[in-house]
């Protein structure tokens, strides 16, 4: 059976950032589109330098251009990163969005049919109160399900290990047998 020309066709769309909690959530957009048949669409949201006044500015549309081709090397950097020669094995798009996060997630990811997959990032009361939470923004406003994606259970490890690099704390071998 064939699906109608108007009804759109099942996507997986996923926000980056290029860090690797972001990594994660991409890799997990690829093995859900993989199961779904779905297209892979990987969003970066980016704001051009000075917030939206470079956008809304006549004097410098240059800058807006500027940030915006930023944005689309960063995303193929990303994508790059992510999946190097190798194919994640499903149709995929790159979109750079102007806006937040939160928000440009939402309005690409506006079918019923989509799944949109967000990382959850590091946690952290300081940080969550510095920025606020895409994840969060997008469960409350998304018009479709919302898979959530923690930090790879490596990341406190690398955590741990960076920490300790820092403070020249050496290393306790016996830490390394448990």
């Amino acid at each position: 059976m064939r699906e109608p020309a108007n009804e759109p066709r099942c996507r997986v769309v996923v926000g980056v950032s290029g860090d690797s909690c972001s990594l994660t959530a991409l890799h997990r957009a690829a093995d859900e589109a993989r199961m779904r048949g779905a297209e892979l669409w990987v969003v970066l949201a980016w704001q051009p330098v000075g917030g939206g006044l470079g956008r809304r500015s006549s004097a410098v549309p240059a800058l807006y251009a500027d940030c915006r081709s930023v944005a689309v090397e960063r995303l193929r950097g990303i994508l790059d990163t992510a999946f190097g020669a190798m194919k994640p094995g499903v149709t995929l798009a790159g979109l750079t969005v102007c806006g937040t996060a939160g928000a440009a997630l939402v309005d690409v990811a506006r079918h019923s049919q989509d799944l949109l997959v967000v990382g959850t990032g590091k946690g952290g009361r300081l940080r969550r109160s510095l920025r606020p939470s895409v994840a969060r923004y997008c469960l409350a406003h998304a018009p479709c399900p919302v898979l959530t994606v923690p930090p790879s259970p490596l990341e406190a490890d690398l955590a741990a290990a960076h920490r300790r690099n820092v403070w020249r704390i050496p290393l306790d071998t016996r830490e390394l047998a448990e």
